[in-house]
């Protein structure tokens, strides 16, 4: 594990837009966004963040290592699950045996789904003008 005090593991996640990068070193669970605590950063967004504590409670690994994430671009969803991936990311390079525990709970799956561009004589990327036949 994480012998020195500045030691961490390093990984980045991403969805949609929005970038993660995580550092994640022994200590006593606190998870740090951009550094202001998560509970802070993500207040409007209460729900969400139950997404942030899955890797620990696959792994059962709770309390156990803080989290250090600096995100940017996307929404609060997108970058939560791109913490959240970071996060997953980070235990792999922790501890190898962990990437099956995590892939069988589907944590290391990059969502690829990104927004379709605009096409250019539509409203948007698929909507159209209304047809009228005669």
């Amino acid at each position: 594990m994480a012998d020195k005090k500045d030691s961490y593991f390093y990984a980045l996640g991403r969805r949609k837009s929005a970038t993660a990068r995580v550092r994640l070193t022994s200590g006593k669970g606190n998870i740090l966004v951009n550094e202001k605590p998560a509970a802070e950063y993500f207040a409007n967004s209460t729900s969400l963040l139950a997404k942030l504590e899955q890797p620990f409670k696959v792994l059962e690994n709770s309390g156990k290592f803080d989290v250090s994430a600096h995100v940017s671009g996307g929404g609060h969803e997108g970058q939560i699950e791109a913490i959240r991936l970071g996060i997953s990311k980070a235990f792999v390079v922790l501890n190898e045996d962990f990437k099956n525990t995590l892939k069988r709970a589907d944590l290391l799956t990059r969502d690829s789904r990104e927004k379709e561009r605009k096409k250019f004589g539509l409203k948007g990327a698929r909507k159209q003008r209304q047809f009228t036949k005669r």
